[in-house]
């Protein structure tokens, strides 16, 4: 509201997993957020859209006032990722706790996510999904049960990664997947997968009109169906700068709806750094101003209506509307040509070797 009462130009509305009943996908906390279909309605009476957040992990635990019926269903068609034996869910710890992992190479699987995503839409009228921990991340090393000694969980040559092997923060190499494919082989694709089930999802709750997808994890063709965010940034100098670099390369990668977290996920950010980032993220081609929870409030209006900070975001923001055209045409010739939407000044002047090194600026197309 307050952001609203301040003018700021604000169309896009995201809840993080704040919103559902222990963290569970395809819920939503009947205490805290009980308003939450009512939030959404709200939002579209305002010419708003509302974002929704999901994780692949599945609960295999029961909802305060009954079964989990999003897990029995999926348990129902057997679509998780297995366990090196075929057979035995592979269960691990992510969010809401003990969990087990879809397996998105699976029909059967990308059939059950279409329809639990169908299945909340009508409960919380969501107009987009935002998709995360998809790497795959565990908060377990591999499994509950820990991973086999073999050459799959411990292979020959084990780059210099977290803890030294290969399962860290993730599932063991020698988990099932759909046909019997092996989690080693399919392990960088897992978040392309969910994209692509998610894709689907969005076709069958979406028939009429154009949503959205953005994923934390990628590969090369996800540019085509989804977005990406650089991840979890802090309130910092240096991250404002880095932002700049990842967003070059996600473009040179194929995926040119790219941006960061606008003044920092993690820490308490200064009013003068939230300022700057507000203002050179309004060109961000995915612009968002997103925080962990803990910290202090970061949205414009909370440095009040008539901060500097306000006034700047608004200005800033009001020239992206402006060309937003532009925009759009830009990223017309990356789906047709390949183009790059943000791209280096060394790309427009490449024979100038000063713009070799530049890598705190960008351009928007050759403008």
């Amino acid at each position: 509201d307050r952001n609203r009462a301040a003018g700021l130009p604000y169309d896009v509305q995201f809840t993080d997993i704040d919103y559902m009943e222990n963290k569970k996908d395809f819920t939503f906390d009947l205490v805290k957020f009980k308003d939450l279909p009512a939030f959404a309605d709200d939002l579209h009476a305002h010419g708003q859209h509302y974002i929704i957040i999901l994780d692949p992990a599945i609960a295999d635990t029961a909802l305060i006032n009954g079964t989990y019926e999003t897990y029995d269903r999926g348990n129902a068609k057997g679509v998780w990722v297995y366990e090196s034996d075929g057979k035995t869910p592979l269960v691990g710890e992510v969010w809401p706790g003990s969990t087990v992992f879809p397996d998105y190479t699976n029909p059967e699987c990308i059939t059950w996510w279409v329809d639990e995503c169908s299945r909340f839409h009508k409960k919380v009228d969501y107009d987009g999904i935002w998709i995360d921990m998809n790497e795959v991340s565990n908060f377990v090393k591999g499994s509950k049960i820990g991973c086999q000694d073999n050459n799959l969980n411990y292979p020959p040559f084990i780059p210099r990664i977290m803890d030294g092997v290969t399962y860290s923060k993730t599932l063991c190499m020698d988990a099932k997947h759909y046909k019997n494919q092996i989690h080693y082989n399919l392990h960088s694709l897992y978040g392309h997968s969910m994209v692509l089930a998610t894709e689907e999802a969005n076709k069958a709750v979406f028939p009429e009109k154009r949503s959205l997808i953005f994923s934390r994890s990628t590969f090369a063709g996800s540019g085509k169906y989804s977005g990406h965010w650089l991840g979890d940034n802090a309130a910092t100098w240096n991250d404002i700068k880095w932002a700049i670099p990842g967003m070059l390369e996600f473009n040179l990668f194929g995926i040119p709806y790219i941006g960061a977290d606008i003044c920092g996920f993690f820490d308490n950010v200064s009013e003068e750094l939230c300022r700057r980032w507000m203002q050179v993220g309004a060109f961000y081609p995915f612009s968002r101003n997103h925080n962990a929870e803990g910290y202090n409030p970061q949205d414009p209006a909370y440095f009040g209506a008539d901060s500097l900070l306000v006034q700047t975001s608004k200005h800033y923001l009001n020239i992206r509307y402006t060309l937003l055209p532009y925009l759009y045409t830009l990223f017309y010739h990356a789906h047709t040509r390949g183009d790059t939407v943000v791209r280096p000044v060394m790309h427009e002047f490449y024979s100038d070797e000063a713009t070799w090194s530049v890598d705190r600026q960008f351009l928007w197309g050759p403008g």
